[in-house]
């Protein structure tokens, strides 16, 4: 382990891409289930491709067969079936705007994407696809109002989880927002992220309680070991000294994503770049790994303009992120995480889908964000600082 940055140009990139840790076939009932460590722990590994020339919105899932799709601007995708390595052609979701928050269920492997008609808030459809993303349909569904009556806009937020432990496992998560009308300066301190879970594969979705910070938006959520749920949003609005919007907002849930408590500012995270009086949204992801809760965050660590993308690294659940590695020095604004799947092609990986020239797409595995820097903020394991 060391605190020294590595120059990226040395970096192993993976030639042909060969998957960091290889692995016999296993039931289909046990490729969602988490492994050990040793998964991500494979020959340090990082490369970036672009996927789409123009537009914005990044999104990124992996199916439960262990295909990668990363979603973008209005709303089209490209897949991945061998981890990363190659991309098949685009295909159209849905003419729209991009809704942000896919979601794979866990319960039965189909693939959903929020659409929205125009930039929101606008009319909302939900599409399935019941083949891995090749295909797609409109699927009927309800969204009920929050307890302020209102419906809430699905753009543009990380993608959505399937909760896997205590008695709302198997519950589909994600975040959403409330945007008071419109996305203007005038309405950001009527802005405010929430929640939508649906128990019953996406029929029917309720709304959380709004978070308890006002004028955020673009959100993220992660499960930890435990059930407990990791809340972090981006800020929008500049209203007092003692709560600059440039870093993160986080808070739990212990019910499963009804409620939020104990929000607080995550001092340790930068909101986008810093000479900006609003964030940008970042993402966020937590590493299918048995008993532990290693989270990634990933957002520009920059004093001016959106560029200098890092990932940020937590190993125990969001209470500290002691250490970060920058992955693209050019331009970087909005992104999107998530981890590959045990006994897939994409078991290892952890995929980055960001704005930069167009869309590009990193992979990379834990072993070569290890070799980053340290914050100040926590320590690293000693257990993780000793792996060979």
């Amino acid at each position: 382990m060391t605190n020294r940055r590595l120059p990226l140009a040395i970096v192993l990139l993976g030639i042909g891409f060969g998957s960091p840790l290889a692995s016999m076939p296993q039931p289909d009932h046990e490729r969602k289930a988490e492994g050990p460590l040793q998964d991500f722990l494979g020959r340090s590994a990082f490369e970036t491709r672009k996927l789409f020339d123009q537009g914005r919105f990044p999104n990124v899932v992996v199916s439960m067969e262990g295909t990668v799709l990363a979603l973008w601007g209005g709303v089209k995708l490209r897949r991945s079936e061998d981890g990363g390595a190659t991309w098949g052609p685009e295909i159209s979701i849905r003419k729209g705007f991009m809704g942000g928050g896919a979601i794979v269920n866990e319960n039965n492997g189909e693939i959903l994407a929020f659409v929205e008609e125009g930039h929101p808030p606008a009319p909302l459809t939900l599409m399935r696809s019941r083949d891995d993303g090749k295909s797609w349909s409109a699927m009927e569904h309800k969204i009920y109002p929050d307890r302020n009556g209102h419906i809430p806009s699905m753009h543009m937020n990380e993608a959505g989880i399937t909760l896997r432990y205590g008695t709302h496992a198997g519950r589909l998560l994600r975040a959403a927002r409330h945007y008071a009308g419109r996305n203007h300066r005038e309405q950001w301190p009527h802005h405010y992220t929430t929640a939508i879970y649906s128990d019953d594969g996406g029929k029917t979705w309720h709304c959380s309680q709004p978070f308890a910070d006002m004028g955020t938006g673009e959100a993220a959520i992660a499960e930890l070991a435990n059930g407990r749920l990791y809340y972090n949003s981006r800020a929008h609005w500049f209203h007092r000294q003692d709560q600059p919007p440039l870093k993160r907002r986080s808070a739990w849930s212990h019910d499963g994503g009804r409620t939020w408590q104990d929000w607080q500012i995550v001092q340790s995270l930068p909101d986008g770049p810093q000479d900006s009086t609003y964030g940008c949204m970042g993402g966020l992801v937590r590493l299918p790994i048995r008993n532990r809760d290693i989270l990634l965050y990933s957002n520009c660590d920059s004093q001016q303009g959106r560029k200098l993308g890092t990932i940020w690294v937590s190993f125990d659940g969001g209470k500290t992120w002691p250490l970060k590695r920058l992955v693209q020095k050019g331009p970087f604004a909005y992104s999107s995480m998530n981890a590959g799947r045990r006994h897939t092609p994409s078991q290892g990986w952890i995929f980055l889908h960001f704005e930069g020239k167009g869309s590009q797409i990193a992979r990379l595995n834990l072993r070569w964000l290890l070799q980053g820097t340290a914050t100040g903020d926590g320590v690293i394991p000693k257990e993780i600082c000793n792996i060979e």
